[in-house]
């Protein structure tokens, strides 16, 4: 499987980061007409997509090409949408690809601060990392770091290791506007069936982590996973709060103690782990919702009506077949 993945770029200008993800990575996926989906980091966004155009013109919607190129593909991807833009159904090699675009430095900020929380989000699961960047790669400790703390702040005392996989993967789906008609309703507990060990590797240096801390118990039971017991006192409950982004702790409410007697500490004032949870949850939700909005905007704009209609149709295809 991985010898293929990435081919992709033979035929692309040159990016500063690649990664492969969704189902691509199911180790049982036999579908061959799924889209191998990438994400592409690069400096200059309007300068990639303007030597792209020169070698693969008919990866963009024609409009978009006659009207403003490169510009317009940026400005569309920057203001309508949340900076990223995508080229879905591009045939080649007997293959379909779906590859998103986006500014390398606007990435790094994203999976820092979940501003936006949307690449953060997908690189929040498993991916294939193509061309490495130091950057991104020490970045997304933090990304998955994050992620962790605020799944253990929406799971009970006592949990599985799946049941963290899966709070962690649903994290960017909450609030997602497809979620509620064009997609699977199983989602969630697909990716995880089909990427646990993938998942266990991303996530099991930082669930030991959590565990010198003293914030989680670990034990393992019959099914070759473990049954995870977390502190959930208020300091405990402070400890995991810190370690969510500083732009997600102030729209919850909740910034740093500045005036602590002790001028290291990272304290966090809690009034109860419900309400911490309740906030966070909201604040995502509300970021979740937006971008997919944005993006669903940007992508009918982008891929032009019959290439988005048609991505939408697969799309409910699936939420139909997962309700029925």
């Amino acid at each position: 499987m991985e010898t293929s993945l990435g081919s992709l770029l033979k035929i692309l200008p040159p990016v500063d980061f690649c990664c492969v993800y969704g189902s691509s990575l199911h180790p049982n996926n036999n579908d061959k007409s799924s889209m191998e989906d990438y994400i592409l980091g690069v400096s200059n966004p309007q300068q990639w997509h303007s030597e792209n155009l020169q070698m693969n013109r008919d990866h963009y919607a024609s409009w978009m090409v006659s009207l403003g190129g490169a510009k317009l593909i940026t400005n569309v991807a920057d203001h309508i949408g949340v900076g990223v833009h995508f080229n879905p159904f591009v045939s080649w090699n007997d293959k379909m690809y779906k590859y998103g675009v986006v500014q390398t430095d606007d990435l790094v900020q994203d999976m820092l601060n979940w501003e936006r929380f949307y690449l953060s989000g997908r690189l929040q699961k498993p991916v294939h990392v193509v061309v490495d960047n130091k950057e991104i790669e020490n970045v997304n400790l933090v990304n998955l770091r994050a992620a962790s703390s605020a799944a253990l702040l929406l799971l009970p005392s006592k949990f599985t290791e799946r049941e963290l996989y899966a709070k962690i993967c649903s994290l960017s789906y909450m609030g997602d506007l497809r979620m509620l008609f064009a997609e699977d309703k199983n989602k969630v507990k697909k990716i995880v069936e089909g990427q646990f060990d993938l998942f266990r590797s991303m996530y099991n240096p930082l669930v030991e982590e959590y565990a010198t801390k003293q914030l989680l118990r670990l034990s393992s039971c019959g099914d070759h996973q473990m049954t995870i017991s977390q502190d959930c006192s208020l300091s405990a409950t402070s400890s995991v709060v810190s370690s969510l982004p500083e732009f997600v702790r102030i729209q919850m409410g909740m910034g740093l103690a500045e005036r602590n007697t002790d001028q290291n500490s990272n304290k966090i004032t809690i009034g109860s782990r419900g309400e911490a949870a309740s906030r966070m949850q909201k604040v995502l939700r509300r970021k979740v919702m937006i971008s997919s909005a944005r993006q669903a905007v940007a992508g009918f704009i982008t891929v032009g009506a019959v290439h988005g209609i048609k991505y939408l149709g697969k799309k409910m295809q699936k939420a139909w077949k997962s309700s029925t």
